[in-house]
């Protein structure tokens, strides 16, 4: 059985990887989910808009009805913002929680979906909502409220410890996609274990991605960051692969 001790084994065990060879096996890994990818990006889009709009159509409004006036005068914009009630700034923050979740969630899904392409399994794109499940809802929960402490405490510590925890972090998605049975505190072991071990590479794959994926999607006239932005996800997919690995009797169910 593929318990948390095992895990953490393979993890001090794990072989060296080349920089080279993940960042090849993700770009022909690319080659197969770029579709999905795009899919994950426009829902993600889409389920952010009702709190865009939420958020800017007041201030929009402020700045049209001002310009029809032929000056800006910024008191009204202080006005505004000192105006807002608790409750209203209280409805941001947990609607940003609650999409920040969401977005978890689709990630999740999206690793699923990657694993399965890389298998040459079938996909379906209701594989992206595989986690939209209330047994779930505990675990993605107490996850994103990990995260925003870990983040909190991390840039507290004047910022520079953000750039040891960004790797970390990167692994929480993955982890709980292949291991939802976990505990919140075991996916945040395994989770800083592979994140300690591979750092330096994670670290410089995630930034080359990152680079990567922006400026191939500011030459395909912009919408083409759509398409491009998911590749990130994929270098710390493989290390994971190459580190840990899947088995069949690892209690995942990769198959619906």
């Amino acid at each position: 059985m593929n318990t948390v001790e095992n895990i953490l084994e393979r993890i001090s065990n794990a072989k060296q990887l080349d920089f080279g060879t993940i960042f090849s096996d993700s770009i022909e890994l690319f080659k197969k989910t770029w579709l999905q990818g795009f899919l994950l990006q426009i829902i993600t889009i889409l389920i952010m808009l009702p709190l865009i709009i939420v958020i800017y159509i007041p201030i929009f409004t402020m700045i049209l009805a001002q310009s029809e006036n032929g000056y800006m005068d910024s008191d009204p914009f202080f006005g505004f913002f000192e105006g807002m009630s608790i409750l209203y700034i209280l409805f941001i923050v947990v609607a940003v929680f609650a999409l920040t979740t969401l977005s978890f969630v689709l990630n999740a899904g999206f690793f699923r979906i990657m694993k399965k392409l890389d298998f040459n399994e079938t996909v379906a794109t209701a594989d992206l909502f595989y986690f939209f499940k209330a047994k779930y809802f505990n675990t993605t929960f107490l996850l994103m409220l990990a995260t925003i402490g870990i983040a909190i405490c991390a840039a507290l510590l004047c910022y520079l410890p953000i750039f040891y925890v960004m790797v970390p972090l990167s692994f929480f998605t993955l982890v709980f996609a292949f291991n939802p049975e976990m505990s919140v505190g075991d996916i945040v072991k395994v989770s800083f274990k592979l994140g300690n071990k591979k750092w330096l590479l994670v670290f410089g794959l995630i930034i080359v991605s990152s680079i990567l994926a922006q400026i191939v999607g500011m030459l395909m006239c912009f919408v083409g960051v759509l398409f491009t932005a998911p590749f990130v996800y994929h270098p710390t997919y493989i290390i994971y692969k190459e580190v840990i690995g899947f088995e069949e009797n690892n209690n995942i169910e990769i198959n619906q």
